[in-house]
């Protein structure tokens, strides 16, 4: 077995490990999501990968301490918004800000990523776990437009197919860019 793999089997192995240990008070979208923040170096490449550019404006669903958004608007100029349901990683996203110096171009939202108002998007960042992606795919195919860009780290949407996968050591990141029309099961 390559090192590769190896870790890849260990991360897999300790996630739900994680899931279990979180705090309490770290669990967001009615108990669906931990709070598991996304290494920097998977930041960068999930940005890169998206192809943001500074008139995109970016979405981040469970954003945690927006470390996306912050990252995504010093690199690379855009205007973006965190989404999460825990006003604690709330707080702590609007203090990145500051300090990192864009407040002027983010804002965090305290709202269950479900409920929220995501139509001004043209890139969304996801961490989510599969079950929540599958139940968010319908409401990001109805409420994006044509050619906006998703990508997850970690995990997929299920039958839909991602336009690019990468691989980053032993995490998987996953582009879709939402079509003209809804697509079909399996594509």
């Amino acid at each position: 077995m390559c090192q590769r793999d190896m870790q890849r089997r260990t991360f897999l192995g300790l996630f739900p490990a994680a899931l279990l240990a979180a705090p309490q008070g770290q669990f967001g979208q009615s108990g669906d999501v931990p709070y598991v923040p996304t290494p920097e170096e998977v930041v960068d490449a999930m940005l890169k990968l998206a192809d943001v550019k500074k008139d995109d404006v970016l979405y981040d669903l469970g954003c945690g301490d927006g470390r996306i958004v912050v990252t995504a608007a010093k690199n690379f100029g855009v205007r973006a918004v965190g989404v999460d349901i825990d006003p604690e990683r709330i707080r702590e996203a609007n203090e990145n800000a500051k300090k990192a110096g864009v407040a002027d171009r983010v804002k965090f939202i305290e709202k269950n990523l479900f409920d929220a108002d995501i139509k001004d998007a043209t890139v969304v960042t996801l961490y989510l776990l599969p079950d929540v992606n599958r139940k968010l795919k319908p409401k990001l195919l109805k409420d994006l437009r044509p050619g906006t860009r998703i990508v997850s780290h970690q995990f997929d949407m299920g039958d839909w197919k991602p336009a690019k996968k990468m691989d980053l050591d032993y995490r998987t990141l996953y582009l879709w860019t939402v079509p003209d029309a809804k697509p079909k099961p399996g594509e």
